[in-house]
């Protein structure tokens, strides 16, 4: 075999010399990049205990019997802002060394390494001590989850077929939402340790399962690794040597001509396409967070405290979490069928009603009136709510990042993208108790109007994806 690196396509490639008739005899398989996919975002899972960590812990920690941190005043809304919002940190910071790592060591190995943060915050969670190790412990499972959100995208992305992409993209927010819901419905119900040993048998699953799934065929391509990329494409479509031949010879062109130049973050802004392919899906990233998810993932049980709607606010979480769940498990079925762009437009202006709704309710609250026959109405308003958000915002931006850049900058922007979700996750998060001194109206009414902006910039700023190629949607973002 011929492995010496050159701008021509390989010779086992060529020599197949297989004509379409033969090729289309031997379909692909998707049921083999759904599995991966799965079993990929099995990662997923544990992002989301960490996210929905809170909601259960929060009431823990001002109970008395139940705190891990006894010397801790309920009334300390500092550290509790700290412990809620310091794993944007994490998972800010932790995007540019995997970035890095996604290049050098692979997709595969990348994402794996996740599970020694997830681990090791986990059992930092089970050591009970002061709100300095529980605010290190969130710490580093943000760099669990900075990690999981750069790595996966790119992965999940490069293993897919372009008519499927859309739906194995969206996985992330349903996963995401699946490992919300698991600590949801445990956490309220177990001891806080408890809790502890129920989350790390997460990332221990994924990574007994991810352990045997291939590397991406773009990154062995990159390191010239053409044997194993054709075995690694042969796995995921189920299909021989011959079958493959085609998709490995656009591989070998697409990665090729992306390589050409070594990419760099000037290579970011100095071509008009990645220039466009940045604007969108940081845009995306941006409103996602600007519309307050992580607000209502980390606070749901205390939103409903506070609404004081008369369900109980433990069950009333859990029902928002089954929401998230069943909802996100619309959008793989439809992301390539109906197309990104009209599902963002109607989740962006969607959100916005659900969250003046909310808001609306609260601002009433805060005026005195009674609000016992529009009880139900917190509960309506955030189901609205998260149903188009895990339909639109939730996944979509993340299956955007998966196809929008060249391979020679794709590690970059991810990191870039990524960090840029959590600047804002934090700023987000952690503003939330001071603008909630001034009512949480205040903040669900700033919530809303970001949703406008971002229904407007979908409209008139993102470009459709559907059914395009990789090499197709780079050449349409530089206007070839």
């Amino acid at each position: 075999m011929n492995n010496s690196s050159g701008n021509t396509i390989y010779t086992e490639v060529a020599a197949f010399n297989v004509d379409d008739r033969l090729r289309r005899m031997e379909p692909v398989k998707k049921s083999r990049q759904y599995l991966v996919g799965v079993i990929a975002n099995l990662s997923s899972v544990a992002v989301g205990t960490c996210l929905g960590w809170t909601s259960p812990v929060g009431p823990k920690l001002e109970n008395k019997d139940q705190t891990p941190l006894p010397d801790m005043l309920p009334s300390d809304s500092s550290e509790s802002a700290w412990i809620s919002s310091i794993i944007a940190i994490g998972a800010l910071i932790a995007p540019f060394g995997a970035g890095i790592l996604t290049d050098k060591i692979g997709r595969k190995w990348t994402l794996l390494s996740s599970i020694i943060f997830f681990i090791a915050a986990y059992i930092m969670l089970m050591v009970n001590g002061s709100p300095e190790i529980l605010i290190g412990a969130r710490f580093v499972q943000g760099l669990g989850v900075g990690v999981v959100m750069t790595a996966q995208p790119m992965y999940v992305g490069e293993i897919s077929t372009d008519d499927c992409r859309g739906a194995l993209g969206s996985f992330m927010q349903l996963f995401i939402v699946s490992g919300i819901l698991y600590v949801y419905a445990i956490g309220p119900y177990v001891s806080y340790m408890a809790l502890q040993w129920a989350c790390i048998v997460v990332p221990v699953i994924f990574a007994g399962a991810f352990f045997f799934m291939p590397e991406s065929p773009y990154y062995y391509i990159q390191k010239g690794k053409k044997r194993e990329a054709i075995n690694a494409l042969k796995f995921l479509r189920g299909q021989s040597d011959e079958g493959v031949a085609t998709e490995m010879a656009e591989i070998q062109t697409s990665v090729e001509e992306s390589m050409k130049t070594k990419g760099s973050v000037i290579d970011l802004f100095k071509n008009v396409g990645n220039r466009k392919a940045l604007i969108i899906s940081a845009g995306l990233i941006a409103f996602q967070q600007l519309s307050g998810i992580n607000v209502v993932l980390f606070n749901a049980q205390t939103i409903f405290q506070d609404a004081n709607t008369g369900l109980e606010p433990a069950v009333a979480t859990i029902l928002i979490g089954v929401v998230q769940v069943v909802s996100s498990g619309i959008t793989p079925l439809i992301a390539d069928r109906l197309g990104r762009k009209p599902i963002l437009l109607v989740s962006g202006i969607v959100m916005s009603i659900g969250l003046v709704t909310l808001g609306a309710f609260f601002y009433i609250k805060s005026t005195g009136d009674d609000v016992s026959t529009i009880g139900w109405l917190p509960v309506t308003a955030l189901i609205v709510y998260n149903i188009v958000y895990c339909t639109g915002f939730g996944p979509l931006p993340w299956a955007v990042l998966g196809e929008m850049f060249p391979g020679n900058v794709k590690g970059i922007a991810s990191s870039l993208v990524a960090s840029t979700c959590w600047i804002l996750g934090f700023l987000v998060t952690f503003t939330y108790p001071s603008l909630k001194v001034l009512g949480p109206h205040v903040a669900f009414f700033l919530y809303g109007g970001f949703c406008v902006a971002a229904f407007l910039f979908v409209l008139f700023i993102v470009m459709e994806t559907k059914g395009l190629s990789l090499q197709q949607i780079q050449d349409k973002l530089n206007g070839k």
